[in-house]
């Protein structure tokens, strides 16, 4: 099993005067990707947000297309693209070229989000999400696999076939994920033959753990014809030397859930049906408290609690986990040490096990 640096670039306004300055939360975002590739993680995941509702980083091909020039192996992901906002021919465009620009290392991945501050300024339908995000994912991969391409459906036609340039080096095309935060992303991510990421709360609330989640998943792809599906999953992290440290990564976890519930939709009576599950999670988070926080959540506690969580997902057919160090206003060079920290105590346990030369002879 792999791992992976990720953020949010959580900057809520809940955070008040202790916000941070966007700028330079970026730049210091930067630093962390350049480094988690020197500390030996195999990818760097950031996100789509805007307005400074929840992150700060409103283009995640161009800070991307910024860190592979930094770096030379690191695989470089959204996490997500919140597609429904965009124009899906204009992203096979961008991460086409965002994977010639670093030699093959653009991973895509997508989701519908859950704000609708961050649909309206876009003139986008929150409403209408759950049936564009799907003829999007179709669009696009029709895009992806076909060379021309046409595409007729109810809110992307091409007039003509089209040729895309730049081809991505991957061929047909870079690694896809759906971002899965209900069934019917499962369901959808099967169909179309692409991968699935999970957050572990989600999933839990799924199938009862993200173990079950992959597991289901898997058999959703494979039944609809993809030979070999991925599973990752997102999780907030930080190694613990002491139970007090364990528990202020707790609280820190739970200031940011806390902070961040004003994006969420939270009240039956307007949020979409389709979206109408996030209500449920708003609920159970305000609710929560720092005691309940587990490893549904945050993988938290002394180096052998850690290799232990972990282990149960690679168990459970997770191939990559990426990790979220720097949420709840963790400061820069805490969040370095933290990233360091898991790379020598925790990372090594996982380390991809080859037979000694003298066997093979």
């Amino acid at each position: 099993m792999k791992f992976g640096y990720f953020t949010l670039t959580d900057n809520p306004q809940a955070y008040g005067p202790d916000r941070r300055d966007p700028n330079q939360f970026l730049l210091d975002v930067v630093e962390e990707c350049v480094e988690a590739e020197a500390m030996g993680y195999h990818s760097a995941w950031v996100p789509e947000h805007h307005f400074g509702r929840f992150g700060v980083l409103p283009s995640p091909t161009m800070f991307l297309a910024h860190v592979a020039v930094r770096t030379k192996r690191l695989k470089l992901g959204p996490a997500t693209v919140v597609l429904p906002i965009n124009h899906p021919l204009r992203m096979v465009e961008e991460f086409n070229l965002l994977d010639l620009l670093s030699e093959g290392r653009a991973v895509f991945s997508a989701g519908r989000g859950y704000d609708q501050g961050e649909y309206t300024p876009f003139g986008a339908s929150f409403a209408d999400s759950r049936a564009v995000f799907d003829e999007q994912m179709a669009y696009m991969m029709a895009a992806w696999r076909q060379s021309p391409f046409e595409f007729h459906g109810r809110y992307y036609s091409t007039p003509e076939p089209l040729t895309i340039v730049p081809r991505p080096v991957q061929q047909p095309h870079p690694e896809v994920y759906v971002a899965c935060f209900s069934k019917p992303s499962i369901e959808l991510a099967a169909r179309l033959r692409v991968n699935t990421i999970f957050a572990p709360f989600a999933a839990a609330m799924l199938f009862g753990s993200v173990q079950e989640a992959a597991r289901e998943s898997k058999r959703m792809a494979r039944e609809a014809g993809h030979p070999d599906p991925k599973v990752m999953c997102s999780y907030f992290v930080s190694v613990a030397h002491s139970r007090d440290e364990a528990d202020r990564a707790r609280e820190r976890l739970l200031h940011y859930l806390h902070s961040i519930l004003p994006v969420f939709p939270s009240d039956r009576r307007t949020a979409p049906p389709h979206i109408a599950y996030f209500v449920d999670i708003v609920e159970r988070l305000r609710a929560m408290t720092p005691d309940q926080v587990s490893d549904r959540s945050i993988v938290t506690g002394d180096v052998e609690h850690c290799i232990e969580v972990l282990k149960r997902c690679e168990e459970g057919g997770i191939s990559e986990v990426i990790l979220y160090f720097n949420f709840g206003e963790l400061p820069h060079r805490d969040t370095l040490r933290a990233m360091e920290r898991f790379a020598k105590e925790v990372m090594p346990h996982f380390a991809e096990r080859t037979e000694p030369a003298a066997a093979r002879r």
